[in-house]
């Protein structure tokens, strides 16, 4: 049985840990012959979009084949509507027998609409990476792009899907919305961890290690964050503000990710080298043993794919609370945050601190079954488990 996975409403940079790198890892690694159909984007150094130079075809790090697709037509055009050279083609050399569509928003789903009039056999699932966050937030987007050029390639994939899958309740919110697609094809399939990182991470050693990289002892209190640090995601300089007025020296701070040039002053500012450490991009694969070394793991600001790893690698976690993300809760593994304030992160990092078994709750919560939900590994399996034998 062979699985593509088709990410042309989307980037695909090879070496992360997004969605777009893990289904087709453990479909690989489930046995299934597995192939990747991808658009030019990817990241840079610093995690920046870029559009690579040219098509072509390559195997990735996990020795899956990879196939990049040039863009057709007027060049930023296509780039907006997503149309490339050569889809039907690259489908009938692939030969699917189960597509993964990632993000149904590109233009050239009429030719995946085409392939699969040509081969009924082939079994389809889409998955929506869009909610009201990131998408639809002007007049434009919502109304020209979503409401009606986007809704009009989700009803050109519908009658060949078996399943639409949201991969927060917003984003199936969102299908069901904005795309009105009927409730009994759309569900829920959240994102995680990779399980050999997560293993990896866990190690004897590796939490003393990271911690003493930084100067971190073994009884303080290590919060870390981390992604890319912008306009939507000011909300890192409140929790680095918030830990800097902390007057416990136990409480220490990591910043990772890279930080947009308008911020940077400000991030450099509160950052003391100590409390307060900002320690720049680092490699996807290196989030984890972040992660392993920290007691809790902080994301004040827009939702990131962090959010479901730290849960798989069953670490407490504290987030703005956000309509329709709330399914990082395993049972009491996560704080919500309702203000955008340091105010209120300074207090609910003083209650962990100071208020008996606090603290400790988190820790069992974030230790138990939840942790399993996040496994890319159990994800992988249920996002075709139909199709299984």
């Amino acid at each position: 049985m062979k699985v593509v996975h088709l990410c042309l409403a989307c980037f695909y940079p090879d070496g992360y840990s997004y969605q777009e790198n893990m289904l087709p890892k453990y479909h690989a690694r489930m046995g299934l012959e597995t192939a990747v159909i991808a658009s030019l984007v990817s990241f840079d150094e610093n995690g920046q979009n870029i559009y690579l130079p040219e098509a072509g075809s390559y195997r990735n790090e996990y020795g899956i084949p990879v196939t990049r697709l040039a863009y057709r037509g007027n060049l930023r055009l296509a780039r907006l509507l997503r149309r490339y050279r050569g889809t039907y083609e690259a489908l009938e050399k692939e030969a699917p027998d189960i597509l993964f569509i990632h993000g149904l928003q590109f233009l050239d789903i009429g030719q995946v609409v085409r392939y699969l009039k040509a081969h009924p056999g082939v079994t389809v699932y889409v998955d929506n990476h869009a909610d009201f966050s990131n998408s639809a937030t002007n007049f434009l987007s919502r109304n020209v792009l979503h409401r009606f050029l986007w809704k009009h390639c989700a009803h050109q994939i519908l009658p060949f899907a078996r399943k639409f899958y949201g991969v927060l309740p917003a984003r199936v919110d969102f299908l069901r919305q904005v795309y009105g697609l009927p409730i009994e094809k759309t569900e829920l399939l959240v994102m995680g961890a990779d399980d050999e990182a997560v293993a990896r991470a866990a190690a004897p050693g590796v939490r003393e290690s990271a911690r003493a990289r930084y100067g971190i002892g073994q009884k303080d209190f290590l919060v870390m964050t981390g992604g890319k640090i912008n306009a939507f995601k000011t909300q890192t300089l409140n929790l680095m503000e918030a830990v800097r007025d902390v007057d416990d020296p136990r409480l220490r701070l990591i910043v990772f990710g890279s930080v947009t040039p308008e911020l940077k002053g400000q991030v450099e500012a509160l950052a003391d080298g100590k409390k307060v450490q900002y320690i720049g991009w680092v490699e996807a694969g290196d989030s984890y043993e972040l992660f392993a070394a920290a007691d809790l793991a902080c994301f004040p600001g827009r939702h990131s794919v962090f959010w479901e790893q730290v849960c798989g690698q069953g670490i407490p976690l504290m987030v703005k609370w956000w309509k329709g993300t709330t399914h990082v809760d395993a049972g009491g593994n996560v704080i919500f945050l309702r203000e955008d304030s340091a105010r209120e992160i300074k207090e609910e990092l003083l209650r962990l601190l100071h208020e008996e078994g606090a603290y400790e709750a988190m820790l069992q919560a974030a230790r138990g079954p939840g942790m399993r939900r996040f496994s890319y590994e159990g994800i992988a399996r249920r996002s075709i488990e139909e199709d299984m034998p």
